[in-house]
């Protein structure tokens, strides 16, 4: 990546997406996210960029292919260009919508046609989930790969950490719509199982936030067939965001594991540099699984039969030829931080399961219920 385009953060295109709707016409305000677009992949320099942007808003966008369009084409879907990819998806970017384009299928517990089913029904319900990213369609493509598309936003929470520090308002405006969407997921018994910043799309720094990343999701009746309840897949969850019940075993794992992971997220944001409170190895590298133990324990304290009961009934114990490190209160593990956040904390991130805080029952924490 060029100099210059590294130095621009996902906050500073907002900003100029912002200030581009502003001076376009009330018809052509939708351009102004394919004319910054055009702009980013086409400008050498920050001059460049600059100045093509300002051309942009003062003249009508011309949705004419020209020379400049240099995407793909995916379906009905023009100058498609690749905006990310992982082991299963590719995903691209088409003006307002986002295209995730499968192209490994098989890969448990990977499902995007459970995904499509899930969000689907999501949205068929009453009232209609408001902070659940949306399902425009799905459709093969040329090359029959199965293709879901979304609406675009410009950020994600992942994004927002990277590139400034964020306000106790706008957290608070983030996890409220993220809690939002959890309670609904959750009282239909879903189980996201891959909740981090990157799964969090914001419209802007402060919100509205939506919970996307639905591939690895539990569904109790889509899922029961290879995923019975009791016998879920244990390979689930992004690094630091991992639940302890998880990593020793526990197959009959619930919703809580969404709500370690928000904790875990909340813990992060707030923190001065924002970094997790655990540390986590690549997912690729030997030893990832057990580095993170010992940084949950190293960091919490190593659980004992009494602060956590449950996994006295685990395949794998925590309990034995583990170091055993002191128990450490959150008021010492996030010293400098809002004292009603760090209470949340405190409330997600703990070891017996049942003792988390549901997202229904987070929502109504003072850190929501007072501004």
């Amino acid at each position: 990546m060029s100099d210059w385009k590294s130095s621009l953060s996902a906050l500073d295109r907002y900003k100029v997406i912002q200030s581009l709707q502003e001076t376009l016409s009330p018809d052509k305000r939708s351009d102004a996210i394919s004319i910054e677009q055009d702009a980013y992949q086409h400008s050498s320099t920050r001059d460049e960029y600059d100045a093509m942007v300002k051309a942009g808003s003062r003249k009508p966008k011309d949705n004419s292919p020209s020379p400049s369009d240099t995407g793909i084409r995916i379906g009905k879907y023009n100058n498609c260009t690749l905006i990310a990819d992982g082991v299963t998806s590719e995903v691209y970017r088409s003006n307002n919508r986002v295209l995730k384009v499968i192209i490994q299928h098989n890969i448990e517990p990977h499902n995007p046609q459970r995904e499509a089913s899930i969000l689907q029904e999501l949205h068929s319900l009453t009232p209609v989930p408001e902070k659940i990213i949306t399902l425009t369609e799905t459709f093969r493509d040329q090359e029959q790969r199965f293709v879901l598309v979304f609406p675009y936003l410009p950020m994600t929470l992942d994004n927002l950490i990277s590139s400034k520090s964020i306000s106790l308002s706008d957290a608070r405006s983030i996890f409220r719509d993220v809690l939002t969407g959890l309670t609904f997921m959750h009282k239909h018994a879903i189980i996201h199982r891959d909740i981090k910043p990157s799964a969090v799309l914001l419209q802007s720094p402060s919100g509205p936030s939506y919970i996307s990343d639905f591939g690895t999701a539990w569904h109790p009746r889509l899922s029961s067939y290879t995923e019975p309840q009791n016998d879920k897949v244990l390979d689930i969850g992004t690094g630091a965001y991992r639940a302890p019940e998880v990593l020793f075993g526990n197959k009959g794992y619930g919703t809580s594991v969404d709500m370690w992971a928000l904790g875990v997220m909340v813990a992060e944001v707030i923190s001065s540099p924002p970094v997790p409170p655990f540390e986590s190895r690549p997912a690729h590298e030997d030893g990832n699984q057990l580095g993170l133990i010992l940084s949950i324990f190293k960091t919490m304290g190593t659980p004992t039969p009494e602060t956590w009961p449950e996994a006295k009934g685990f395949k794998v114990t925590p309990f034995e030829l583990w170091t055993v490190f002191p128990q450490s209160d959150w008021a010492d593990i996030l010293p400098e931080v809002d004292e009603e956040f760090r209470n949340l904390v405190s409330r997600l991130v703990c070891f017996e399961s049942g003792r988390r805080d549901t997202a229904e029952e987070a929502l109504k924490h003072v850190c929501f219920t007072t501004r």
